[in-house]
């Protein structure tokens, strides 16, 4: 469906109901910006975890048991 075709089709729903597509597409489209920014950067540090040991330290814990003291 083009852009006019879709736009005249959310014209014809109820006010309520077009608010609802806004608030929806709103939302995708922040949760799809985020998603690419973590990425972003998950790519932008992905070669200094293969490098600095400093940054993976701590994984050797990773599979060990853990128990909590009270």
């Amino acid at each position: 469906m083009k852009t006019k075709e879709l736009i005249k089709e959310i014209q014809k729903l109820p006010v309520r109901k077009r608010i609802y597509v806004i608030e929806r597409s709103m939302h995708l489209i922040r949760k799809q910006e985020e998603e690419d920014q973590m990425k972003k950067a998950a790519d932008e540090l992905y070669e200094d975890y293969l490098t600095d040991k400093e940054l993976t330290a701590f994984t050797n814990l990773d599979f060990e048991n853990f128990y909590e003291t009270r």
